[in-house]
């Protein structure tokens, strides 16, 4: 099985350490893994700011970078939701419609690709403490994903996983939203951020970065003693040399 991964923006100039850690979760599953260097953005954020034109512009790059692999996977649900559920409306009008309805039927999120394609759950991963896991609203919404997350973390040696109250409530980042309106984002991440807190948690973990990197940056800013963690970063974590 040949896998292409699509590395989002911000995790290949923020945290290409987990991009790494899902090539080695795919490669201990057995899946040959390949990297397009060409690859750039899948539109997403020109689409969701109006732009659609340049959103095909850069999509249509998207599809050709993608073209033949048997499976696009990505560490990022908004990412792969917005390949899965809006290219097909993207290119309604345009010859390459085949193309990107084709791209959507390929592209995964990293646990919905583990759990639903590869059927694999436990990595052998070993990370002691206590954890709660944010629902991106990407995958839960976009890409329907709830419980895969939880069977990989549940497999994590050492690791109490407890849910947090409101655990489906968005962190307040969405993007553009936490740069339009500040306050309600900032409040909307103080809120998470305390529920996490009121588990006993040392972890709190997601499949989305974005969630993350907004919520790392109020709780570095207030000093809390919360670690922000990519589900590929636990799931590759504790493993014998």
């Amino acid at each position: 099985m040949t896998v292409q991964i699509f590395i989002p923006c911000f995790i290949d100039q923020l945290y290409p350490q987990t991009a790494f850690n899902m090539v080695k979760l795919l490669e201990k599953a057995g899946c040959g893994v390949r990297y397009n260097p060409n690859q750039t953005c899948c539109g997403q954020p020109a689409f969701n700011a109006g732009f659609r034109d340049e959103a095909r512009d850069v999509a249509g790059k998207f599809l050709n970078d993608f073209d033949g692999a048997d499976y696009i996977v990505s560490p990022s649900a908004s990412c792969a939701g917005f390949v899965k559920n809006y290219y097909s409306d993207l290119f309604s009008n345009a010859g390459s419609m085949a193309q990107a309805r084709n791209t959507s039927r390929r592209m995964y999120e990293l646990t919905e690709f583990l759990t639903d394609v590869l059927k694999i759950e436990n990595f052998g991963a070993s990370l002691p403490g206590k954890a709660t896991y944010h629902d991106s609203c990407a995958a839960l919404r976009e890409c329907k994903i709830k419980e895969g997350p939880r069977k990989l973390l549940s497999y994590v040696k050492g690791l109490e996983l407890v849910e947090m109250a409101d655990n489906e409530t968005c962190c307040g980042f969405g993007g553009t939203f936490s740069v339009k309106f500040p306050d309600i984002s900032a409040a909307m991440a103080d809120q998470k951020i305390n529920h996490a807190l009121d588990t006993g948690a040392r972890y709190l973990i997601s499949t989305d970065m974005s969630c993350l990197m907004h919520l790392e940056g109020i709780i570095r800013k207030k000093q809390i003693p919360l670690q922000t963690m990519h589900i590929a970063d636990v799931l590759s974590s504790g493993w014998e040399s």
